[in-house]
């Protein structure tokens, strides 16, 4: 999977070599990017909105020009179009984030969820398999739903 990340970085970004940041960044960029399609997918119906979350969290989490983010989501979903579970995924968020991180990875996680305006119980179920796989604490677990919920425009609200 590394292998396939420094390609990506290197083929598609085409940054030069000395800004490249380290392999395991790449990694939990890629795993992040990897768990917020699964939550969009986890309805089985992809919408635009959910698009535009997955695409905006990425894009602000790490800092991405919009052909990087692209760049990045068409990786993440080859990968997990071949991944046989999302542990590959979790794991490396688990052991690579602070725990801050790893609770803005389940808000970001929400708002894909929220993004359809339906959030469905496979999602529901998903983003707390994931936050259980995270070791996020329940409180925060909670907390991350309610700010994600909370920024979910409201219909009529301008």
């Amino acid at each position: 999977m590394l292998r396939a990340i420094q390609e990506f970085f290197e083929t598609r970004i085409k940054r030069p070599a000395s800004t490249l940041p380290e392999a395991p960044e790449r990694a939990l960029q890629l795993a992040t990017a990897a768990l917020l399609i699964e939550v969009s997918r986890a309805d089985h119906q992809v919408t635009d909105g959910e698009r535009r979350a997955v695409a905006d969290a990425v894009t602000r989490t790490f800092s991405l020009t919009p052909e990087e983010t692209a760049a990045l989501i068409r990786l993440a979903e080859e990968e997990t179009q071949t991944a046989v579970s999302m542990y590959q995924f979790t794991h490396l968020i688990d052991k690579g984030f602070t725990p801050a991180q790893k609770v803005r990875v389940v808000e970001l996680l929400w708002r894909v969820a929220y993004a359809d305006a339906d959030k469905d119980k496979h999602e529901e179920h998903l983003v707390r398999r994931i936050a259980d796989l995270l070791h996020v604490a329940h409180k925060d677990f909670i907390d991350a739903k309610l700010r994600a919920r909370d920024a979910v425009p409201k219909p009529g609200a301008r």
